[in-house]
């Protein structure tokens, strides 16, 4: 590995546990069956799509209802949603502090206002003094910068933002598309697969 100045973070799959079979089996208990051909880990349809690059909430539900056809309320989506969500990695997120003397540190995530409420407030439930998004130089969110990865204009919008070369800025995220995105860029990159551990990486 070459140099490195800053890193740049995903979030769900690598500092917070997601699991995505938990909000395909809710969709499914309301009905929804065909969920995974909506969203998945890999692929979006155009009403997520939407709803990572800033939709407003409440007309996401209601198209959520007109597609899938079924008369859910808001609360019974958003629960369903947010099912995927599971626990931050302490073990990950304690090391942020001590590479953030030796780095730059930012976050780049595909997510939305369901999750970001949704996260944020199990976060503040750990009992911490600083707020998540204090871990890191700067965090941005798809929803809020309406960009989303794998679009290079995703890895552009940070890398404008702080003049940051690709060339020492590293990536890490647990996606291959989203890796080999960035790596395109002529960005370095650390693929997390299961198992892999940031604070494990020897950074």
């Amino acid at each position: 590995m070459q140099t490195v100045k800053a890193i740049i973070f995903d979030l769900g799959g690598v500092l917070l546990d997601i699991d995505f079979r938990l909000t395909e089996k809710a969709f499914a208990h309301l009905g929804v069956s065909n969920f995974t051909s909506l969203f998945n880990q890999f692929h979006s349809n155009a009403l997520f799509k939407k709803l990572e690059t800033g939709v407003d909430e409440e007309l996401f539900y209601d198209e959520f209802r007109t597609e899938t056809g079924l008369s859910l309320t808001d609360e019974q989506i958003r629960d369903a949603w947010n099912a995927l969500l599971l626990d931050f990695r302490l073990e990950s997120l304690a090391v942020l502090p001590v590479l953030r003397s030796k780095y730059q540190l930012y976050l780049l995530s595909n997510t939305n206002e369901i999750h970001l409420q949704e996260f944020q407030r199990r976060y503040a439930l750990l009992g911490k003094d600083e707020n998540f998004d204090a871990l890191f130089d700067a965090a941005y969110y798809s929803h809020r910068i309406g960009e989303r990865k794998p679009n290079a204009s995703a890895f552009e919008y940070v890398l404008n933002k702080h003049r940051l070369d690709p060339a020492t800025t590293l990536f890490i995220d647990d996606s291959i598309n989203n890796i080999e995105a960035a790596a395109a860029l002529g960005i370095q990159t650390v693929h997390l697969l299961p198992g892999m551990k940031v604070e494990e990486l020897g950074l």
